[in-house]
């Protein structure tokens, strides 16, 4: 397979996923929305969050979210062999194994769950607080076990690049969640969110999941064999990334245990600004990693490091747009956070403080969209030990950077050591690479970099003086105002964005305007019924 059909079929892969992620995304932060209308950034909306802390450490320590990663290439490997029965042995050995130690895991910390939260949160001093924090989290808990067979079974669908139906597992999650909150929340408290995250990780990720291997011709076998070679291979590649800090990982977790320290709300406030700045992570750095990493597996099986790193300095100049994307938010945090969340129990003054936050995390947007790609080149080549090591060395290094700001900051101080952390992470880690895999081409990638900092500042600064223009003219105070000034800003940006891409010719940005092209011609034929017709 050439290097041009290899980009095309990742073109169309990232297209589902970003589609996905994008709706994923809008549907979170209407979660979000429905959280803060409902619990504002109180005590509540803390305790909520805290109970995730222990169910993401037990979803780490099976590696869930690192299934797709290190399965497919084994996966991959059979299939290549025309041996797919066997990969399905594999399959159901895996599941069954891990499957049951999960489940003990489970019991465990249920059993344990006000000493874990004690632990991870320990700044918590309110009672009731801490009570409410320990009972969402023993209901949240068993939704680990439905996101770790449910990332088998889509890594069943990815490597036999089926993106569709993986897809849906998010949407469906998320809605499950606002579901939960509108219908139990009346009557339960937060708790009803809670409970939406059990449903929602049943349904989205496990349910469906099974519908979709199945139409791909899935097979499970009742078999325990913990000598399989290909097992010990598992667990081999998966141990590092079990007991290695991922920055998306520490971030959760991190934020959450500094936030306990400071005042109530300031956990909630930090997790929506951080919610927002997830958006333009996921739609640049999730989605294009995820459709990448099964063509990067296949150029590693092939021993094509030439043409996986070409593959990896392309999307990495593509995740790079995310910067100019940042400012924009920057520029608008307020007006964006008006909009989203001002209503029922979020205030004037929870906008205020969730604004002056977000900026902070916008700083290492790219960074962790950046991390996330050039993480996978490692993965896709099997090593997942360096990356495990590096990480987890790189987040206990920067550890007193964060108490430090945090002392002197607060909550903003907590974002922008975060922040930080990431962007000395991810330029560390790529040039680690660069290092190992001979990348000539790197300079490009880097110039590329220094190319959207000052186009992202001169736009920046002419959106800054938009809106402080506009913010004289229509009272932003209100959701009707915000939006009308984001609006404006919007296609201000949009504008420059673009005929900064035509100017200097930039090549990643008139892709982008022309896969915006073709998705409203394809609209056009899909929807003819929308159209005006004289």
């Amino acid at each position: 397979m050439t290097n041009k059909n290899i980009l095309k079929k990742v073109g169309v892969a990232s297209f589902i996923m970003m589609a996905s992620v994008f709706a994923s995304r809008v549907i979170g932060v209407f979660r979000e929305m429905a959280i803060a209308n409902f619990g504002g950034i109180k005590a509540g909306v803390d305790a909520y969050q805290i109970a995730f802390i222990l169910p993401e450490i037990l979803n780490h320590i099976v590696a869930s979210g690192f299934l797709s990663i290190t399965f497919i290439p084994i996966f991959a490997h059979y299939l290549s062999l025309n041996r797919e029965d066997d990969g399905y042995k594999v399959f159901s050995i895996i599941m069954n194994g891990f499957g049951l130690l999960l489940l003990c895991f489970i019991l465990i910390t249920m059993i344990w769950a006000p000493k874990f939260v004690h632990i991870f949160a320990p700044g918590i001093q309110d009672p009731d607080t801490f009570a409410l924090a320990v009972k969402m989290t023993r209901i949240i808990i068993p939704a680990q076990f439905f996101f770790f067979s449910g990332g088998l079974l889509m890594a069943i669908q990815f490597a036999k690049e089926k993106f569709f139906i993986p897809a849906l597992a998010p949407l469906i999650y998320n809605l499950t969640i606002i579901l939960g909150g509108l219908v139990l929340g009346p009557f339960m408290g937060m708790e009803g969110f809670a409970w939406g995250v059990l449903a929602g990780a049943f349904l989205g990720n496990f349910a469906v999941q099974i519908i979709g291997a199945k139409k791909l011709g899935a097979r499970y076998y009742p078999i325990l064999s913990f000598t399989h070679p290909d097992l010990i291979k598992y667990i081999t590649l998966t141990l590092p990334l079990m007991i290695g800090l991922t920055m998306t990982f520490s971030t959760e977790i991190l934020l959450k245990f500094f936030g306990s320290y400071l005042n109530e709300g300031s956990i909630a406030a930090m997790n929506y600004a951080l919610r927002v700045m997830f958006v333009l992570v996921g739609l640049f750095g999730q989605a294009i990693g995820i459709a990448s990493y099964p063509f990067m597996a296949k150029l590693a099986q092939r021993g094509d490091i030439f043409e996986l790193n070409r593959l990896l300095n392309k999307t990495l100049k593509f995740i790079f747009l995310v910067i100019p994307f940042s400012v924009l938010f920057i520029v608008l945090s307020h007006e964006i956070v008006t909009i989203l969340f001002q209503r029922g129990q979020f205030d004037a003054q929870a906008t205020l403080i969730t604004a002056g936050i977000l900026p902070f995390f916008m700083v290492g947007a790219f960074a962790f969209s950046a991390q996330n790609m050039v993480s996978r080149g490692y993965y896709a080549i099997q090593n997942t030990l360096f990356p495990a090591i590096f990480t987890s060395l790189c987040v206990a290094v920067t550890l007193p950077l964060i108490f430090l700001f945090m002392k002197t900051m607060g909550a903003k101080g907590v974002a922008l050591g975060l922040s930080l952390s990431v962007i000395i992470q991810a330029f560390v880690l790529f040039e680690c690479w660069n290092r190992k895999s001979l990348n000539t081409e790197k300079k490009e990638v880097y110039l590329f970099f220094l190319k959207m900092i000052p186009i992202s500042l001169i736009i920046g600064s002419i959106l800054f003086i938009t809106a402080f223009g506009l913010r004289n003219l229509i009272d932003h105070s209100t959701p009707l105002g915000s939006f009308t000034i984001a609006c404006l800003v919007g296609i201000e940006f949009l504008s420059l964005f673009f005929v900064t891409g035509f100017m200097f010719k930039i090549q990643e940005i008139l892709i982008l305007y022309e896969n915006i092209h073709n998705l409203k011609v394809t609209c056009k034929r899909l929807f003819p019924w929308t159209q005006n017709h004289k």
